[in-house]
């Protein structure tokens, strides 16, 4: 899409927008709730874990739930309060303030459980799916979470917390909209590709596809400089860290790898919610550094099918 659209207000207007959906109390009195059994992550929350998964963790998105996850500020009685619901200036460092609120009274969730060495996982996303972090905030004694964010281009954004509260088995991914004030112009979706850049050398190779309604198997190889990477380091308990976003809605799936060695390949197994394009970031650290490999793909044709795609 080419546009000379330029908006300088933006972030006045989405906040206008968006407002009335951040309706939430504010009480600081904590929500700390019984233990139960650990399960692990499923597209739009958490499922049980599948057998022989790395590390005791299952794919997320094993199976499709009837609400792609982090379409919905609020879920099961827990709602993601997003304080921070615009940022100033693209390009700027700023601070996201959120907490995720129970049944509605504003009290704060204090008790989580760790799931891939964090209690709770923050990505945010542009609307265009140009841009894309991962954060891990920390969290205050009174349930409010706080990390540093520089989002570089103004626009639309979507804030997603993926999280198990430690009274519930299944955890839950909820989004909120986020502003960043300037001129805005919206960026085309970058091509479907079979090859990512993750800078200094490294390229990672994507085969298989994203299958719809059901299980499909999707597996990245990490090369540096044409030699495969054979000593991938673990990132959050796993050699690798997959999130599918769905164009257009930016429905959320949350996959983690299969059992397997530390590289080159990395499998993953998820499942689309519906056909469309997705947008898939590899997280994966090796000499030390975290490095993230981005791909456009069409959800039920594996990569090879498309010979417009990009590719060696």
């Amino acid at each position: 899409m080419k546009t000379g659209l330029k908006i300088t207000a933006f972030a006045a207007a989405v906040a206008a927008t968006f407002g009335t959906a951040y309706g939430v109390g504010r009480g600081v009195d904590p929500v700390t709730a019984g233990e139960q059994n650990t399960a692990g992550h499923a597209e739009g929350g958490h499922a049980k874990e599948a057998e022989g998964a790395q590390d005791g963790h299952a794919g997320h998105g094993a199976t499709a739930a009837a609400v792609p996850g982090g379409l919905q500020i609020s879920e099961r009685g827990y709602t993601l309060d997003l304080r921070t619901r615009r940022i100033a200036a693209a390009g700027e460092r700023a601070e996201l303030s959120f907490a995720i609120t129970k049944d509605g009274t504003g009290r704060k969730v204090t008790a989580y459980r760790t799931e891939h060495g964090k209690e709770l996982h923050l990505i945010v996303a542009s609307r265009d799916l140009t841009v894309y972090r991962h954060l891990h905030p920390s969290r205050a004694a009174d349930g409010t979470w706080k990390t540093p964010v520089e989002l570089p281009r103004a626009g639309g954004y979507r804030v997603f917390a993926d999280f198990t509260p430690r009274s519930e088995r299944e955890g839950l991914t909820l989004g909120a909209d986020l502003a960043v004030a300037g001129k805005y112009a919206p960026r085309e979706l970058p091509a479907a590709s079979r090859t990512a850049d993750a800078g200094d050398g490294y390229e990672v190779r994507l085969g298989g596809g994203l299958g719809v309604g059901s299980a499909s198997e999707l597996t990245l190889s990490v090369a540096k400089n044409g030699k495969p990477v054979t000593d991938l380091q673990p990132y959050l308990g796993s050699y690798g860290h997959l999130v599918a976003l769905r164009s257009g809605d930016l429905a959320y799936l949350h996959v983690h790898p299969n059992k397997g060695g530390p590289g080159p390949e990395v499998s993953f197994t998820a499942t689309a919610p519906s056909t469309g394009t997705y947008r898939l970031f590899l997280d994966f650290k090796h000499d030390g550094t975290v490095r993230t490999a981005e791909f456009t793909v069409h959800a039920g044709r594996s990569a090879g099918d498309h010979p417009q795609e990009h590719g060696h």
